[in-house]
């Protein structure tokens, strides 16, 4: 389709209108016709059509159409050109892009039925996700300050008026039955895009806290808290990633659940979701139980976990002798059989957590021999009774819990003498802690790898851990507003997505050798603008263009190597 220019003579009048014009095949050749009559225009005001043919101050139904038209030239007044509406434009057509790559928009549509709402739900959850991805904060912040301050309104065709904190929080809730299929949908358009394999699953778990007293959530509840903030409620979050830190699952658990119990409900759930297929299950040593090992080993689950300290010493031989492998530099593995002969124990031995665990021994030890120094002194120069003694021992092993082992403290009582506090270090002890620093014991059921095999699929737990880290920090999972429990849900879904989002940038980032660096590109591209360019005309009118600024040559670069091609004009919907 295009526009056409026709003019109709009248005697000493000329009339100017445009039709929209379709060309369509037939047995002859190539046809033209006449779709629609669009309108007469004057001649004494060509300005009134800019070069993608939109009607200047009459209504926008011409935008509609793509095809350009040979422009019509104005004299504009040079000295009252200006600039209005500057706007974020990059950072939110970038995550626009990634919704688009990820086909998010059409799932929306798809799964969220249409009401009699103004505008569509799905548009709306889009909002709530990019903003969590470029500039996290509450439904009333997107509302007033964020979402008028970018350029969404004219990527996503929703206006500012149309956006407030009462349709976002109604968004969650429309949101949040999706959970299941989203986590169906992102893992097929994962392998879509990356051909990722789901043979290595990294499982753990963390915990955010709430904001508030969260009366009407039965899930907050205080426990071990990983953000320090033992004095408010949370809620425990298990996340599943792939070997490459690509999201495919979690859940929501009471705040006062343990690690351990959750991993029946997790495995079970990605099982019902995604299917039976030979995973190998990657877990840290907070998950490992017995009952855990057994309920994995009966369904032929393979899995590579690790082990707790106390567990170590049974391993004191293996760890005391030369046979050790090196990975690398400053690491090595041994294989060692286990007693039943179905699992194998990997000991690891780093050279950094020998140093590091070394010097957090000596400093606390250190610590606590100088603070039973000076109560050996303190006795000895005023005399104190035996159960204060005591008490004041106790205190110190409570204050110096760690150092405590290292030592053997007596109160010594002799007739017509005050007691007095004697000590000794307990040299097996040392010996045993020196052996043992920087080491730690991995146990799987897997046959047929090698040791360095083995500690390279469990070591890309960090992935895992990274997850973590980027949700709370970059994309603000905490703290949670949220009082009830279907919209902290809803929440933490809307980040899911927002990491979706930021792991799929990551992908290309690495597929373009730009490394994995997706806040980086961001925060580079987000310095692109958009402004409204008005030119005054001699005649009266002003020529309104929307522009994208010009990247500057590091911007560039990044486009090119992403091969994404940033738009020069956006058409003017409203305003």
């Amino acid at each position: 389709m295009f526009l056409r220019r026709n003019s109709r003579t009248r005697g000493a009048h000329t009339h100017v209108y445009w039709s929209l014009v379709e060309t369509y095949r037939t047995a002859r050749g190539p046809r033209q016709r006449v779709i629609a009559y669009l309108g007469d225009l004057s001649p004494e005001d060509p300005t009134l059509i800019d070069d993608r043919g939109k009607l200047q101050g009459r209504s926008a139904q011409l935008s509609l159409f793509d095809e350009p038209t040979e422009p019509q030239w104005a004299s504009v007044a040079v000295r009252r050109v200006r600039v209005e509406r500057c706007r974020a434009f990059g950072a939110p057509w970038v995550g626009s892009w990634l919704l688009e790559q990820l086909g998010l928009p059409s799932f929306f549509n798809e799964h969220i039925p249409r009401g009699k709402e103004d505008i569509e739900w799905g548009r709306m959850v889009e909002i709530l996700v990019l903003a969590r991805l470029c500039d996290p904060g509450s439904e009333l912040s997107i509302a007033e300050r964020w979402y008028p301050a970018s350029s969404l309104p004219d990527l996503l065709g929703v206006p500012v008026d149309k956006v407030n904190d009462d349709r976002l929080y109604r968004a969650l809730d429309k949101l949040r039955p999706l959970k299941n299929p989203l986590e169906q949908h992102v893992r097929q358009r994962f392998g879509e895009l990356f051909e990722v394999k789901y043979d290595l699953l990294l499982y753990d778990v963390t915990s955010t806290f709430f904001e508030g007293q969260a009366g009407r959530n039965h899930t907050a509840k205080r426990g071990h808290s990983r953000d320090q903030r033992s004095d408010c409620k949370q809620v425990c979050i298990a996340l599943v990633v792939t070997r490459e830190g690509l999201p495919l699952s979690y859940e929501v658990f009471d705040g006062n659940r343990a690690d351990s119990t959750t991993v029946e409900t997790i495995v079970a759930a990605v099982e019902n979701r995604h299917g039976k297929a030979d995973r190998i299950w990657v877990m840290d040593r907070g998950m490992v139980s017995e009952s855990n090992l057994e309920f994995l080993r009966r369904d032929e689950r393979r899995y590579i976990v690790g082990t707790p300290k106390s567990q170590m010493r049974q391993w004191e031989a293996q760890l005391a002798s030369e046979d050790w492998s090196t990975v690398r530099d400053g690491l090595e593995v041994k294989l060692c059989a286990g007693p039943s002969g179905e699992e194998t124990f990997i000991l690891c031995r780093s050279a950094d957590r020998v140093q590091k665990e070394r010097a957090m021994r000596e400093h606390v030890v250190g610590r606590m021999e100088a603070a039973l120094t000076q109560l050996k002194e303190s006795a000895e120069k005023r005399p104190q009774n035996t159960a204060s003694l005591h008490e004041r021992i106790g205190r110190l092993k409570e204050r110096y819990t760690r150092a405590s082992k290292h030592f053997d403290v007596r109160v010594v009582e002799a007739p017509d003498c005050p007691p007095k506090v004697e000590w000794d270090r307990r040299d097996q002890q040392s010996t045993w802690a020196e052996l043992s620093e920087g080491c730690y014991v991995l146990r799987s059921n897997i046959s047929g790898w090698s040791a360095d095999e083995l500690w390279k699929a469990y070591i890309q737990l960090t992935e895992a851990e990274a997850a973590f880290r980027i949700q709370k920090e970059d994309l603000r999972l905490r703290p949670v507003w949220h009082q009830t429990a279907e919209r902290v849900e809803a929440h933490i879904l809307v980040c899911f997505l927002s990491f979706v989002l930021w792991k799929t940038l990551g992908q290309f980032c690495r597929a373009a050798g730009l490394g994995d660096c997706p806040r980086k590109v961001l925060d580079e591209l987000a310095q692109i603008q958009m402004v409204d360019v008005v030119l005054p005309t001699q005649h009266g009118p002003e020529i309104r263009l929307r522009c994208v600024s010009r990247p500057e040559k590091h911007q560039a670069l990044l486009l090119q190597r992403l091969r994404m091609k940033l738009p020069n004009r956006i058409r003017i919907t409203g305003m």
